[in-house]
């Protein structure tokens, strides 16, 4: 059994919110006596900055906790639309700390949630939210309950609702972007056209053209841009430039300069005055659509809880004045005798008072063998009761039930997955002020020490910095690498749900499989037929299948499917007995026959020492014997186990070739866990691990920065799938998993783990590329449209050279993306 170590005491950076060891914290504050700990430079920089902040407090959910200075404190979680990028998390978390009576405010990307302990005597609610729309988002209270279902259909819709207005303003954009692109390139349309057409083209004709391109352009940044600016502006307000800037910045200078250029050509030298709305449309059209996908993928995210809401059984009857009364199941307490009958679900966790049955705990559990039951043993709610009726005592109702803390576990592990501060903003925050202050004293230089016409000439360059400093190749690098990988991995049956979980699986260094459903098929089959002399083979598969076929034990069902599969005819046997815990008693063609356990035999007085060292051989290797007698005597062996799948051994191999250490986790012993880690090559085994703790060993793994990858199928998994760096799901699994996961596997092998990795390695570096590759466009443009080279060599950059060298760098990145078209993976080599 896996030994549990105990851990340092985890904390929380009171900056990003994330849960960490201090052992690994990049740096740490002390202040009033108290020690804080943060993950990364940026966090404590921007911890320093805040010298007013009040200290974080611990998080009491519900109700109210005494804070240090005698008054009460409270929690609530506000769900806040608009974020697009994890730059707008500081501008809200700043706007609601600056409320009188706000001790902490924490902001989670991923989920569009904020935290906020504050002091109700101060502030209340309706204020947050006024707060955080004033900061140009949208804010609304939700609800404390995990299990609070309505709550997450109405996150849902809210998701639903705001990728539909995306996609709207993007076909708005895209309509409007496609004639204003052929208006900015005239010529294209006529190339393989006689030149009398293009004759016919006149210079006012084109200016027509280029006014109409202005005036419907304009409603592109009205409508379909309108959160750019909107999100710009309340950046603005906070002293911060995010991505919202870049776009705003970007596509009004195109717009403006091009209106400008159209109107009054005279204010500028000869030939630089040509207009190009050509970028607002088509920067606007791109962005928008990144947004939507992005949306439709974080939506997802609360289908995970709602499946798990979904598990718990609706009704559930109860014994109340000795008779049984169906109620909802909101209403049982603690006490209260619940009756079950073959096939129904739990409804709660309590203790069997009569009865016996064999309940299927894989929802749960994740195992799937039916787990046989009798008085006094526990049973779990949601789980399902398999043959006999029983009743048990409720234990745990409400959000004490496993099923609830299960909830709990995924909420807890997603609110504490720290978001990924993406490169871009980082940079942006820096790029886009440094842009503008050098477009200003670009413009002084020139109106104060350039030739003649100075205002022209000033107007000129300033407003070529900013062209040619566009971010379109900037905002674009990335999501284009991100879609063409993504793309790719959808081709081998691979769905990574966003760019998050592929930037993190091009970084993982240990990958933790979970046994069952993912290493195996997750379904007991036959593997097994031992006879002792005198019974063949298929005499012993006969009567064993023959015996076990009126039983609906998965077991039973597996040796009946076995010997259908051999071709051996089996009959219907008679005075038929199913005995929960020790197997089956019938008559097959005229002969007694027992299929069961040592218990059922013992009970017989049946000699089985003749099978001993198969039952231990066969145990050994991790399957589960069953014991067949013919006539009072001894006739042999089946076993069955969930077997491997076919690629495992191969997949597993390919992920250590890789550089990845493999680690299997599993709820099974220590025997039958080693058995199959035998057989695939897995040196590291985690066993007798309870579901609730599969999250714990995950977050162990985790430590030291190490990044982890996890690969299950059971809703046991959920959990630690969300706690993991990236969580991979076998598409063959149950509903849960796969939502709850970042990554998907549609085809259930474990080969797709390895293809998963490796495109999205090839797909971060072609990211990379590329956004070195649009940096340098800038960085090597700016000086020259700045005027660098007038001086030396009479030479002035035009903005449409500015806009030319921007399209370059665009056409650049996205031919760099595409190269990921023709990605050959070597984990599929074979």
């Amino acid at each position: 059994m896996n030994q549990q170590h105990p851990a340092r005491q985890a904390v929380t950076d009171p900056t990003c919110g994330m849960v960490l060891d201090p052992a690994t914290a990049a740096q740490q504050r002390t202040r009033a006596g108290r020690t804080y700990y943060f993950c990364s430079d940026l966090c404590a920089e921007q911890f320093d900055q805040d010298a007013e902040r009040p200290t974080a407090e611990h998080h009491h959910p519900g109700g109210c906790t005494p804070a240090p200075n005698g008054s009460q404190s409270a929690q609530v979680e506000l769900a806040v639309g608009g974020l697009t990028c994890a730059s707008c998390t500081l501008t809200v978390e700043r706007s609601l700390r600056a409320l009188p009576g706000v001790r902490q405010a924490e902001v989670n990307y991923a989920l569009g949630r904020a935290q906020v302990t504050y002091d109700p005597a101060q502030v209340d609610v309706e204020q947050m939210v006024a707060a955080v729309t004033r900061a140009g988002y949208s804010a609304r209270s939700v609800g404390q309950t995990a299990t609070d279902e309505s709550e997450e259909d109405e996150e849902t819709a809210a998701h639903g609702r705001e990728y539909r207005s995306l996609m709207r303003k993007f076909w708005f954009a895209a309509i409007i972007a496609v004639p204003v692109m052929l208006v900015a390139y005239p010529e294209l349309p006529w190339l393989y056209l006689p030149n009398l057409f293009v004759d016919r083209i006149s210079e006012q004709m084109i200016w027509w053209l280029f006014a109409l391109s202005g005036l419907v352009t304009l409603p592109v940044m009205l409508y379909s841009g309108r959160h750019f600016f909107s999100g710009a502006w309340a950046a603005f307000k906070h002293h911060a430039a995010d991505m919202n800037t870049l776009i705003a910045l970007g596509t009004s200078a195109a717009w403006l300069y091009s209106t400008v250029a159209l109107f009054f050509p005279s204010l500028f030298p000869e030939g630089t005055a040509s207009p190009f709305y050509d970028v607002t449309a088509v920067v606007t059209a791109l962005v928008v659509l990144g947004q939507a996908l992005e949306v439709r993928a974080k939506g997802q995210t609360s289908q995970a809880i709602r499946k798990l809401i979904g598990l718990q059984a609706k009704t559930a009857r109860v014994v109340r004045d000795g008779l049984e009364v169906e109620i909802p199941v909101e209403g049982v307490l603690v006490g209260d005798v619940v009756v079950v009958r073959p096939g129904e679900k739990i409804p709660v966790d309590g203790a069997i008072v009569e009865g016996r049955s064999a309940v299927d705990e894989s929802m749960v559990t994740g195992e799937s063998l039916p787990v046989d039951k009798q008085v006094g043993d526990a049973v779990i709610g949601a789980t399902v009761n398999t043959t006999g009726a029983f009743k048990f005592r409720a234990t745990k109702v409400g959000k004490d039930t496993a099923l609830a803390q299960i909830v709990k576990l995924v909420q807890d592990a997603m609110g504490s997955k720290a978001p990924i501060a993406r490169l871009v903003d980082v940079i942006s925050g820096y790029f886009v002020p440094a842009v503008m202050i050098l477009s200003i004293l670009t413009f002084l230089v020139w109106f104060n020490f350039g030739p003649s016409p100075a205002l022209a000439f000033a107007v000129v360059t300033a407003v070529t910095v900013l062209i040619i400093a566009c971010p379109c190749a900037i905002g674009m690098a990335v999501p284009l690498s991100l879609v063409a990988g993504v793309g790719k991995g959808a081709e081998h049956g691979v769905l990574i749900r966003n760019g998050e979980a592929l930037q993190l699986a091009s970084q993982l260094q240990i990958v933790v499989l979970d046994k069952t459903g993912t290493i195996t098929k997750g379904k007991p089959a036959l593997t097994d037929s031992v006879p002792l002399p005198g019974f063949p083979v298929g005499e012993l598969l006969y009567y064993a299948a023959s015996a076990d076929g009126p039983s609906e034990h998965p077991l039973a069902q597996a040796i009946v499917d076995g010997a259908r599969r051999q071709a051996i005819a089996l009959v219907e046997p008679s005075e038929f007995v199913a005995i929960p815990g020790h197997g089956v008693e019938t008559t097959v063609a005229g002969r007694r026959v027992f299929v069961g356990n040592a218990r059922l035999m013992q009970r017989h007085g049946i000699d089985i020492t003749p099978l001993a060292a198969s039952v231990e051989q066969l145990q050994a290797g991790g399957k589960t014997a069953m014991l067949v007698a013919v006539d009072g005597q001894a006739a042999g062996v089946v076993a069955v186990a969930d077997t491997i799948k076919e690629d495992s051994v191969e997949a597993i191999r390919v992920m250590q070739a890789m550089g990845l250490e493999v680690v299997m986790i599993t709820g099974d012993n220590e025997r039958t866990a080693w058995a199959i880690a035998r057989q695939v090559g897995i040196d590291k085994v985690l066993a007798e691990v309870l579901p609730e703790d599969k999250a714990q060993e995950v977050h162990r793994f985790k430590r030291g920065g190490r990044k982890v990858g996890m690969v299950g199928d059971g809703i046991n998994d959920a959990p630690a799938l969300v706690e993991a760096h990236v969580g991979f799901a076998i598409g063959t699994g149950t509903d849960v998993a796969i939502e709850a996961a970042d990554i998907t596997l549609m085809s259930g092998s474990l080969k797709g783990v390895a293809y998963a990795i490796e495109v999205s390695r090839a797909t971060m570096r072609n990211a990379k590329q590329s956004l070195f590759g649009a940096f340098i466009y800038n960085a090597l443009g700016v000086p020259v449209a700045a005027g660098l080279l007038y001086p030396m060599f009479g030479l002035l950059l035009s903005p449409i050279i500015a806009g030319a060298a921007m399209a370059a760098s665009s056409v650049t990145v996205v031919s760099n993306a595409n190269r990921l078209r023709f990605f050959k993976a070597k984990s599929f080599a074979s």
